[in-house]
């Protein structure tokens, strides 16, 4: 069993499996390198079948992640559905911790955790995929050295993803698919290494902290006190407090559980919830009228004028709400549940 020199870890959701299938059939069997991989799946999702179709397009050996495992070179390890992926001591951790950007796996979670335990030999990868995780993720492995690879928007068949990360982190490499074997493949070789690796790598202390609270799951409020500083927010998972965290490029949130957002999946986050709140209050609002007008027609004279008017009056109601979220700056849809294999997220 050979012990990895790099780990190259990768995040990715909506149109990941066609990417991935693509990128691991570019890399060869005497990678010098284990191969980390976050896909966003639904809860259920039979994860098995993702390996053996990526078994079936790389001479890579592929698996599905085991806590406990040891990691080896010229191996892929993929996320289960609904547990976070980590490293410690050359070993797999997985684990059901707090959702990070709403995501369990999350690419931020596994990318935190192989930069702390790889430091400049960790090369992380953001593909195709909608919304933002994968974003604070390049910018923890470019604090403690290594090297941030992403998918060129234009060639992604969901660009979110790449381009939040191009956005808010100073990217190493911006390539294409089909370009994208060839460079991992090169900046793990001993003739090409990412030029960090030569340079001493200290860990940040807050990304070291951050990590060992991921591994046992849950933190506690002086743990998160020493992140950052305490902000009249809440979490919209659990509810409780949040604090803001500023270090490294990317803002961030996270509450003493465990749960973590970048900036934006926070506000994306608080949107849903502001949505799903509304159409809840439309409904009653609904519900209300429909009483009121059952009331106006079972009393006497006067009652149902004063119900008649009420109505009436919530029906405008109604009508101004229901034109502000279907006509408004962003048209909102009604909430819907459920994703697919892909995640969609």
């Amino acid at each position: 069993m050979a012990s990895p020199l790099y780990l190259i870890v990768i995040g990715t959701s909506a149109g990941g499996m066609p990417a991935l299938t693509q990128l691991v059939a570019q890399l060869p069997a005497t990678l010098p390198a284990a191969v980390l991989v976050v896909q966003h799946l639904a809860p259920d999702s039979t994860a098995e079948v993702l390996v053996n179709r990526l078994s079936k397009h790389t001479a890579l050996h592929c698996h599905l992640a085991v806590n406990g495992a040891a990691l080896e070179a010229g191996h892929l390890y993929l996320a289960p559905p609904d547990r976070h992926l980590l490293v410690k001591n050359d070993h797999l951790l997985v684990t059901k911790g707090p959702r990070e950007n709403s995501y369990r796996p999350a690419a931020d979670a596994l990318f935190r955790s192989a930069a702390v335990e790889f430091d400049s030999h960790t090369i992380g990868v953001v593909l195709t995929g909608m919304l933002h995780d994968g974003t604070a993720g390049l910018d923890f492995i470019k604090r403690c050295g290594g090297t941030a690879v992403v998918q060129d928007p234009a060639d992604a068949e969901f660009s979110s993803m790449p381009e939040s990360a191009l956005r808010n982190v100073a990217v190493d490499y911006v390539v294409p698919l089909d370009a994208m074997g060839a460079l991992l493949t090169n900046l793990v070789s001993s003739s090409g290494s990412p030029s960090s690796a030569t340079m001493a790598t200290v860990i940040p202390p807050d990304l070291k902290l951050e990590a060992a609270i991921a591994e046992r799951v849950v933190g506690t409020t002086e743990q998160v006190t020493q992140l950052g500083h305490q902000v009249p927010l809440t979490c919209p998972d659990c509810g409780g407090s949040l604090w803001e965290l500023r270090q490294g490029s990317v803002l961030r949130y996270r509450c003493h559980t465990g749960h973590a957002f970048t900036a934006d999946a926070l506000a994306e986050s608080s949107q849903h919830a502001l949505e799903e709140t509304m159409w809840v209050a439309l409904r009653m609002m609904e519900e209300r009228k429909n009483l009121l007008a059952s009331i106006a027609g079972h009393g006497d004279s006067y009652l149902s004028i004063q119900q008649a008017e009420r109505v009436e009056e919530m029906k405008r109601h109604i009508n101004r709400l229901r034109e502000f979220m279907l006509n408004g700056t962003e048209r909102v849809e009604p909430p819907v549940s459920g994703t697919d294999e892909t995640g969609q997220g």
